[in-house]
């Protein structure tokens, strides 16, 4: 059974593209993925994101609960409202799914998880917090607005109550705070994203989401569907989970070993096997790819190295920089000359440092002589 977030009948107003998303009825565009794309880049976008599913943990115990849980560390986490991005690993060090976490409070916790993981992220929370008498509950009366772009935090701020207006326009990068809309309706704001650009995320009631998505834009935010959200990210540098990480990929295997802390003393789940990894030289790697000829790099492609094949993970055509980028996981160590076979021709391409594009500017090299 296919399942829909309350927006639907406004996004068919609205001419939307429905296409079936980890069992979910989304928007993929609004009639053109690639002005889409460019608005968030320039003006200001919103994303229906009601899809994701936010749990909040609350108990005396909850915080050694998530020092075992996450590979990333909670005690970085001093400040109400901050935010940090994590994985949840399994006891091989595999990814269950990659997370962000909200300190509210010392016994509360918000953790917003994936769409496509629901059930066996939950399934998965509540058997680890069951030794710590953690209660872990779903809240789906919560939706999700991402609001992204140059423009977006302004807007967003204009629609608070005039009280309001100055702390959000204060809150710094990865952390969120609870404010109303000038109307009344309470907004759990947070300055996160996965364009790569500014903005924020809102979770607010479901019984307020259409008249706030409404509001949005007869503000002048254009709607943004799931197809701009995926080259933004990828142009922004950001896996997504099941294509470029999975139960049988660690981070260290998916470029993100800043989310790993081995901070003394702290057994977290899957610990072992990471130590392991880190001491003998990783095995796999993921680097960033960029082409100069005209073409698309794309999900599957065979990718040669100096020290073996691989394979494309998240492959596109980049709006921003007119060129295809992707992210490749190979074997570990040199790398050489790089190409990717397509259509039984080897391409060459280019090994670059991810993010491609931060705030609507190519980063340091990826455009190459070009």
């Amino acid at each position: 059974m296919t399942q829909k977030t309350l927006l639907n009948d406004t996004h068919r107003a609205l001419g939307a593209k429905m296409v079936d998303f980890g069992g979910w009825d989304m928007p993929i565009h609004y009639g053109s993925q690639l002005d889409e794309h460019h608005l968030v880049r320039r003006e200001s976008g919103v994303f229906d994101v009601s899809h994701m599913t936010v749990v909040d943990l609350r108990g005396d115990q909850v915080k050694p609960f998530l020092r075992r849980l996450l590979a990333n560390s909670v005690d970085k986490l001093k400040a109400t409202g901050k935010a940090l991005y994590s994985c949840m690993l399994n006891p091989q060090g595999g990814v269950i799914d990659d997370l962000i976490v909200y300190y509210l409070g010392e016994d509360f916790f918000r953790m917003v998880v994936n769409a496509s993981t629901r059930e066996k992220d939950l399934a998965w929370l509540r058997e680890q917090a069951a030794p710590f008498n953690v209660s872990v509950e779903q809240r789906p009366d919560l939706a999700i607005l991402a609001v992204q772009g140059p423009q977006a935090r302004d807007i967003v701020i204009g629609l608070a109550r005039e009280a309001d207006r100055e702390s959000l326009g204060k809150l710094g990068r990865f952390a969120a705070l609870q404010v109303q809309s000038d109307d009344g309706v309470e907004l759990f704001v947070a300055r996160t994203g996965y364009t790569g650009e500014d903005g924020f995320e809102i979770l607010l009631p479901q019984d307020a989401v259409v008249a706030f998505w409404n509001r949005l834009l007869a503000a002048g935010v254009k709607p943004a569907g799931l197809g701009a959200r995926d080259t933004l990210r990828l142009e922004a540098g950001m896996n997504l989970y099941g294509q470029d990480m999975d139960e049988a990929i660690s981070p260290y295997e998916a470029a993100l070993a800043w989310t790993v802390s081995l901070d003394e003393g702290r057994d977290f789940i899957g610990r072992d096997v990471l130590e392991a990894q880190k001491a003998a030289g990783n095995a796999r790697q993921m680097i960033g790819l960029v082409m100069d000829e005209k073409g698309v790099l794309r999900h599957g492609q065979a990718v040669t190295t100096a020290g073996g094949q691989g394979e494309i993970l998240s492959g596109t055509f980049s709006p921003t920089l007119a060129k295809g980028i992707a992210f490749a996981r190979v074997p570990g160590g040199e790398l050489g000359q790089v190409t990717v076979d397509i259509r039984g021709r080897q391409v060459p391409v280019r090994v670059v440092k991810f993010p491609f594009v931060r705030e609507g500017q190519a980063q340091p090299g990826v455009l190459g002589d070009a």
